[in-house]
C-alpha cells in the first residue's frame, strides 16, 4: 500500500463508517442528547425576551434570571396541565371502555349483514397495542425529560449566559465585524426567527384547538391543545397525528356527529394557521420540500422516538439555515428546500 487514494473509494468508506458510528452514538446517548436539545431550543426561543430586557437597561444577570424564571413557570405549568389531564383520563378509562363496547356492538350490527364481524375485545386490544403504546412511549420520554429537570435548567442557564457575550467573543476572536462574524450572526438570527415564529404559530394552533374542543364539550381539551402545539412542529403530518386521539375520543364520547365536528375543527385551523398565517410570517425562504420533511420525520423518529419526530423539522431547518449561509454547501440547502424559496440575503 503506497497510501495513494484510488478513485475516491477509501474516502467514501471512511465517511460512511464515520456516519454509522455517529448515528449509533446519537442513538445510544438519547437520554442525554434529547433533554439537551430541548433545553437549547427553549433557550433560543427565550433569547428575544432576554434581549428585550437588556435593551430596557435591565442588568444582564437579572435579565437572565427573569428569563430563566419565565421558562421554569411555563415548564411547570405544562407539567401540571399534562399531569392533571393524564390522571383524569386514567380515572375515566373504564367509562370510555363501556362506551366503546356499545359503539362497537352497534357498528357490528350494521356490518354483520354485509359479512363483516367486529368484536369489542379486538378493537380494544388494537387500541392498547397501537395508540396507547404510542402515548405510553411519549409519556415515558416526557418523564425522562422531567427527571432531568435540573440538567435542563442548567443547560438553559449556560446557553443564556453564553448568548449574552457571544458577539463580543466573536469580535475578539476575529477582530472587528468580518464576513465570518456577520455570517455567524446571520445564522443565529435566522435560527431564532424560525424557532420563535414556529413556536408562536404552534402556540396559536394549540390555543385554537383547546378552546374549540372545550366549546364542543370534548373531555381534556387542554391535553389535546398541548398535543396540537407540540405536533405542529411537524408540518402537515403533525396536524393529522394530533387530530386522531381527540376524534376517536369524540366518537366514543358523543358519536359520529361531533367526531366529524372535531375533525372539521382541525381541518379549518390547519388551513387558516398552517396554510395562510405561517407562510406569511415565516417567509418563503424558510421552507423544506415535502420529501425532506417526510425523510427527516422517519430518520429522527427512528433515532429518538416521538421526541425525535417533534424535533425533526426544526433540526433539519437549522441544518438548512447553516448550509445556505456558506458558499460551498449552499447547493445542499437549495436541494433541501421546497423549490419556491427566495435566495438568502448576503
Amino acid at each position: 500500500m503506497d497510501g495513494k487514494k484510488t478513485d475516491g473509494k477509501p474516502n467514501f468508506i471512511i465517511i460512511a463508517a464515520s456516519l454509522v458510528i455517529v448515528i449509533a452514538g446519537l442513538q445510544a446517548a438519547t437520554g442525554i442528547i434529547v433533554p439537551f436539545l430541548i433545553s437549547v431550543f427553549i433557550a433560543v426561543i427565550s433569547l428575544p425576551l432576554q434581549k428585550w430586557l437588556i435593551a430596557r437597561k435591565v442588568p444582564v444577570s437579572l435579565a437572565i434570571f427573569l428569563t430563566l424564571t419565565s421558562d421554569v413557570l411555563v415548564l411547570v405549568g405544562f407539567g401540571f396541565l399534562v399531569g392533571g389531564s393524564v390522571r383524569g383520563f386514567a380515572n375515566d378509562v373504564v367509562e370510555y371502555q363501556k362506551r366503546l363496547d356499545i359503539l362497537v356492538e352497534s357498528l357490528d350490527q350494521w356490518l354483520h349483514p354485509l359479512g363483516f364481524e367486529i368484536s369489542s375485545e379486538g378493537v380494544i386490544t388494537f387500541l392498547k397495542e397501537n395508540v396507547l403504546n404510542i402515548f405510553k412511549n411519549a409519556l415515558l420520554r416526557g418523564y425522562s425529560f422531567i427527571s432531568n429537570f435540573v440538567l435542563v435548567l442548567l443547560t438553559i442557564l449556560f446557553v443564556l449566559f453564553e448568548a449574552s457575550g457571544l458577539k463580543s467573543k466573536l469580535e475578539r476572536a476575529f477582530g472587528h465585524p468580518t464576513s465570518n462574524t456577520m455570517r455567524l450572526d446571520k445564522i443565529k438570527k435566522d435560527i431564532q426567527q424560525y424557532l420563535l415564529v414556529k413556536t408562536l404559530v404552534s402556540l396559536a394552533t394549540g390555543l385554537l384547538v383547546g378552546i374549540s374542543l372545550a366549546l364542543i364539550g370534548l373531555d381534556f381539551p387542554v391535553l389535546w391543545g398541548l398535543l396540537a402545539f407540540l405536533l405542529n412542529y411537524i408540518p402537515s403530518l403533525g396536524s393529522i397525528i394530533a387530530a386522531v386521539p381527540p376524534v376517536l375520543l369524540a366518537l366514543i364520547q358523543f358519536g359520529s356527529g361531533r367526531a366529524i365536528g372535531v375533525a372539521a375543527v382541525f381541518l379549518v385551523i390547519n388551513i387558516l394557521v398552517g396554510n395562510l398565517l405561517e407562510p406569511h410570517l415565516m417567509g418563503r425562504r424558510l421552507g423544506l420540500s415535502a420529501l425532506v420533511v417526510f425523510l427527516s420525520l422517519v430518520f429522527w423518529g427512528w433515532l429518538w422516538g416521538p421526541v425525535g419526530m417533534i424535533l425533526s423539522v426544526p433540526l433539519t431547518m437549522i441544518i438548512k439555515i447553516m448550509l445556505e449561509n456558506t458558499q460551498d454547501l449552499r447547493w445542499i440547502a437549495v436541494m433541501l428546500g421546497s423549490g419556491k424559496e427566495q435566495p438568502p440575503e448576503n
